[in-house]
């Protein structure tokens, strides 16, 4: 489904809840966290207390507007006294595809870029690191790598990599590419026309000569892949020999995976994860918000058990550096169910028979749940009431585990287009929502740029009359008897006004580069290539029935909220309605 031409504001759905079809009247009442924290399976220092606070401040009956620690003050939750009238731009949910959170049962939620939110700044600069140095170490790349930096905003979401040819792209909804750089080299438009623009087929971008930058986790990854193409250019003869763009990226990606499977980056995260997770006192009080609004609640995630705990507690506010054992099971009370180490997207494939293990959460040891998931319903009930943290298994463990009748009953939010919301949608039929935390600056710009956007589309008005009036002209001059005074009258007008439209392109040209520089220097608009929805945006649009830009959005709004897209527009219909 496409929408052309609408402005984000155009997208919004209304703030408030209509009160005579709202069954519930919530009254957020949370209590203090446990003063016994149970045993932890890794020892986390030096972590903040200021979530510790909160949590008693809420105690005593209190949801203080605090937000997270980037700024933000919007820290309560619709049910909170004073809430749910005034919700800003860049907090707001967008509806793609209606959804009545009254046929809801089960809202879902992934980790890490979702729940967790990632600094950039300090996360992925350390995957970066730890890339370079598996490439140097493992793979024998010249030491000189290791003096590289890392430039983390650089790269933006939605961007494809060519192997073959050692370019990053941007293209629109169509598939065409309207921005292209090889290595950090802006390529000219005869450049781009001659790789991309001239094929009887054209290439659908998807195939193995392609890696599409769809993840946040993948950022580091692509400006790696920048830095060594213009270093293989420059220096053929350092780069191991046989090295080229395709074997280049698939040492960047071996080395990525490499430094996952070691545990160097959940190791450091771990140690101290205040200084690379954002920390988000929203969470709880929205968390709590969905328990007591009657519906079930699961977290799915990659992750295994041990990362997962550690992120979960500093999420949750349980920790106390005073503490022997800081980390603790006590953020379990506000999920039902939680899979770790559950292999998306494959965990979401109606052919996946991959087990099912119950974890103990004190010890992380793994037992065989597959035999008791499918025992008579006895004893799935006391299953449910006696384990809540599994590994691995597929989604019809997690639909048995909570009883779910039907997929659309399930609401799942992620942050990665492919691996939590394309498959669950398309395979399971779940109703899902992304995360897409780069949205509330993008809102915020967009509304900076409107009379920027009105100036551009005049000049592409003006430069449509002058053209017609130039066609019109040419014709009458090679097909109409004219005298030879009024012909020549003719050519010095078409001259004039071709001067005219080259003026009005130069003058649309350059206030289309500052709109969008304005966004990106390099990139520009994450949802737009020039006046066309980009191939991100247009994926948001296809596979996500909601889009916000931090998963604590979700609890700003009426549990029983019914979330409505706006209209569909024709370009024919924009003149008419005056829209």
């Amino acid at each position: 489904m496409w929408l052309p031409k609408r402005s984000v504001a155009a997208l919004c759905v209304s703030a408030l809840s209509d009160p005579a079809s709202s069954s519930l009247s919530l009254l957020l009442l949370l209590s203090s966290p446990s003063a016994n924290p149970r045993g932890c399976s890794r020892r986390v220092s030096s972590l903040p207390r200021p979530s510790m606070a909160a949590a008693e401040a809420a105690g005593k009956g209190e949801i203080r507007a605090m937000g997270d620690l980037r700024g933000g003050d919007e820290g309560r939750v619709w049910s909170s006294s004073g809430s749910g009238l005034s919700i800003p731009m860049g907090k707001q949910i967008f509806c793609n595809r209606s959804l009545n959170m009254k046929n809801i049962t089960a809202v879902g939620f992934d980790m890490d870029y979702t729940l967790a939110q990632y600094k950039p700044e300090t996360f992925e600069a350390l995957a970066y690191q730890g890339t370079i140095a598996k490439l140097v170490n493992d793979l024998k790349y010249p030491d000189e790598l290791l003096k590289w930096n890392f430039d983390w905003k650089y790269m933006v979401r939605g961007l494809v990599l060519d192997k073959k040819r050692g370019n990053i792209l941007k293209m629109d909804r169509h598939k065409y590419v309207k921005v292209a750089y090889h290595g950090f080299r802006e390529m000219s438009k005869e450049e781009k026309v001659a790789a991309y623009g001239n094929t009887l087929t054209r290439d659908s971008f998807d195939g193995a000569d392609y890696v599409v930058i769809d993840t946040l986790f993948s950022l580091a990854e692509a400006y790696l892949f920048a830095q060594l193409v213009d270093f293989i250019d420059n220096n053929p003869e350092k780069v191991p020999w046989g090295t080229d763009y395709p074997g280049m990226c698939r040492d960047v990606r071996f080395a990525v995976d490499l430094c996952h499977r070691d545990g160097t980056l959940k190791k450091m995260v771990t140690m101290d994860p205040g200084r690379y997770i954002n920390e988000d006192l929203s969470i709880v009080p929205m968390l709590k918000m969905i328990k007591k609004s009657g519906r079930s609640t699961f977290l799915v995630t990659n992750s295994l058990w041990d990362y997962t705990n550690v992120v979960m507690n500093f999420l949750c506010g349980f920790h106390d550096s005073d503490d022997d054992c800081p980390c603790n099971s006590k953020w379990l009370e506000y999920f039902d169910v939680v899979i770790t180490g559950s292999v998306k997207p494959s965990f979401f494939l109606e052919d996946n028979h991959a087990s099912l293990f119950e974890v103990e959460a004190e010890s992380g040891k793994l037992l065989n749940a597959d035999l008791q998931i499918g025992s008579p319903t006895s004893a799935l009930k006391r299953l449910k009431t006696a384990h809540k943290v599994y590994q691995g298994g597929s989604a019809g463990h997690l639909h048995r585990l909570l009883s779910i009748a039907s997929s659309s009953q399930v609401l799942y939010v992620g942050d990665h287009i492919y691996g939590d919301i394309l498959r669950s949608k398309k395979v399971l039929g779940w109703r899902t929502m992304l995360v897409i935390p780069e949205l509330e600056e993008e809102v915020k710009l967009l509304s900076e740029s409107k009379d920027t956007r009105k100036e551009l589309r005049q000049y592409r008005r003006e430069r449509d009359l002058v053209e017609d009036k130039i066609h019109r002209l040419e014709w009458s001059i090679v097909f109409e008897d004219l005298a030879y005074d009024e012909k020549q009258r003719l050519i010095s007008e078409v001259h004039d006004l071709k001067v005219q439209r080259e003026h009005v392109r130069r003058l649309h040209q350059d206030a289309q580069r500052i709109c969008h520089q304005k966004f990106h220097k390099v990139w520009g608009q994450l949802m737009k290539t020039g006046f066309q929805n980009s191939r991100f945006a247009h994926q948001v649009e296809r596979f996500a029935c909601l889009y916000t830009s931090q998963v604590t959005n979700l609890g700003l709004y009426s549990p029983e909220k019914y979330y409505r897209p706006s209209e569909d527009f024709m370009p024919h219909e924009f003149d008419v309605l005056g829209l």
